[in-house]
């Protein structure tokens, strides 16, 4: 359920977890300000009112990430990995110290791109919140049979070889997260507090230029990959084998008690 936007943005808001706000109003018009006729004009319902909309004041990048991006680049956000031990069986309640943050990457966004999923794509040490080397992964988008044809499109990334954000050679790596411990435990506690039964969760945090939610999250993504970041491999695949090992053990369960395993 989480997976969808709005059932997120309204479940953290009553948890109490620092989701990005959202206006509370039953619809908005938008109007071209010099198109006459019944022309330019646009209606939205908000989804607060059961539309399909979600309204919201647009954020705006903190200090710190703005300085690494050129002029006229889009929201940047981090996507930060967290695996919750939670999962492995839900019948046991889970606690926040079950849910670790993985890999953390920063996604600076291209010269006037729209959003970030244009972007160079900087690995983080969890541990130090350095900013280690960037990649790309934009290939991934690209669609077509056209871009199957010698030479058009790369089958992998880039090594992690970029240190400076090509829109304006501006330096990226090397520089280090502010707080970053203080970004990893709200994702932690945010998967704890609403999808502990989720093994792996994608969280888009926002660095953000309100001084009243300097951090929040953006939204959650559950079809999730790491976009190219580092993690302790040996914590991930015990994870994933504890898991494996329970689902087998559910499955045998269920066979001698002649039930059908879900």
């Amino acid at each position: 359920e989480m997976e969808n936007k709005w059932t997120f943005l309204e479940e953290g808001q009553k948890r109490g977890v620092p989701v990005s706000p959202y206006l509370n109003c039953p619809a908005i018009v938008v109007k071209h300000r010099n198109e006459e006729g019944g022309m330019g004009i646009y209606f939205y319902k908000n989804a607060t009112d059961g539309g399909d909309w979600i309204i919201q004041e647009r954020i705006l990048n903190g200090d710190w990430v703005t300085k690494h991006l050129p002029p006229n680049a889009p929201l940047s956000t981090f996507r930060v990995i967290t695996q919750s031990r939670g999962a492995i069986d839900v019948t046991k309640e889970c606690k926040v110290e079950d849910v670790t943050a993985l890999s953390c990457v920063f996604r600076a966004g291209r010269k006037d791109a729209q959003t970030d999923h244009d972007s160079i794509l900087f690995d983080i040490d969890v541990k130090t919140g350095k900013v280690l080397g960037g990649t790309t992964n934009a290939h991934w988008y690209r669609l077509g049979l056209f871009e199957c044809l010698p030479g058009r499109c790369p089958w992998r990334s880039s090594d992690h070889d970029v240190t400076h954000h090509p829109d304006g050679n501006i330096p990226v790596s090397g520089s280090v997260v502010p707080n970053i411990r203080k970004m990893l435990h709200l994702v932690e506690t945010s998967h704890h507090m609403m999808c502990p039964d989720v093994p792996l969760v994608g969280w888009d945090v926002v660095l953000s230029a309100d001084e009243k939610l300097p951090v929040c999250l953006l939204e959650v993504n559950l079809s999730c990959n790491f976009f190219r970041g580092s993690f302790d491999r040996k914590v991930y695949l015990q994870f994933l084998e504890d898991m494996v090992v329970r689902m087998q053990g559910m499955r045998l369960d269920a066979d001698r008690e002649g039930k059908k395993f879900k």
